[in-house]
């Protein structure tokens, strides 16, 4: 088993997951501003510098819940939360996709204002921010979590249900530089899900993440 998040992380990436043992590793937080839950195919990723090992491990035995889902149950992250002084949003999500060659189908302009509303949002949540209009949406790439490369995506109201959505997140693919691209979409947002798949992300599991309020 990797020791460390990014070490999990870049496995997962892989296709290399866990082991589905119904377990949880806890491990140390990637950097100060992100703690969360994964879970991964019946085995749970706690990382945090804040809850020890033993208050994790006790609290989740304590849930009286099957254990392969008691990582993710809402008492556990609410008390998490309390225990660490941070919130999180949502379950989101978690894909993957590999990186593709070529350049996007879609036209974009980067957007280099540093006080664009999309740049300000992501800038919150990730390092290294860059952000690319097209008509009718926006594409932000920026590092989050372990270091990793995330794509986020908005397509405006008079835009949608014209496959404009699956080409930006294809386009994050050809412009991530040969890496790996990780995306977070909110469980009940089907037809992001939808997006992400048909460009040929894949599911690898769900996250809560947590941040400093």
């Amino acid at each position: 088993m990797a020791e460390s998040l990014r070490e999990i992380l870049d496995a997962a990436a892989r296709g290399v997951f866990p082991p589905a043992d119904g377990g949880t590793s806890v491990v140390p937080q990637p950097g100060s501003r992100d703690a969360g839950v994964i879970a991964f195919t019946a085995h749970s990723v706690v990382f945090t510098d804040e809850a020890d090992e033993g208050w994790v491990r006790g609290t989740l035995a304590s849930l009286g819940c099957d254990p392969l889902a008691a990582a993710m149950n809402s008492r556990f992250l609410t008390a998490f939360a309390q225990r660490t002084g941070r919130a999180t949003d949502t379950i989101d999500v978690l894909l993957t996709g590999a990186p593709l060659p070529g350049c996007p189908e879609v036209a974009l302009t980067e957007v280099a204002d540093p006080g664009h509303p999309r740049v300000v949002a992501a800038r919150r949540r990730r390092d290294g921010v860059r952000v690319w209009s097209a008509d009718g949406g926006v594409l932000v790439l920026g590092r989050g979590v372990g270091g990793r490369l995330e794509v986020a995506v908005e397509v405006a109201e008079g835009a949608r249900h014209r496959g404009l959505g699956r080409r930006l997140v294809t386009a994050a693919r050809q412009l991530a530089g040969g890496e790996v691209v990780w995306a977070q979409v909110s469980a009940g947002n089907a037809r992001s899900l939808r997006a992400f798949q048909a460009a040929g992300y894949r599911p690898v599991g769900s996250e809560a993440l947590f941040l400093r309020p």
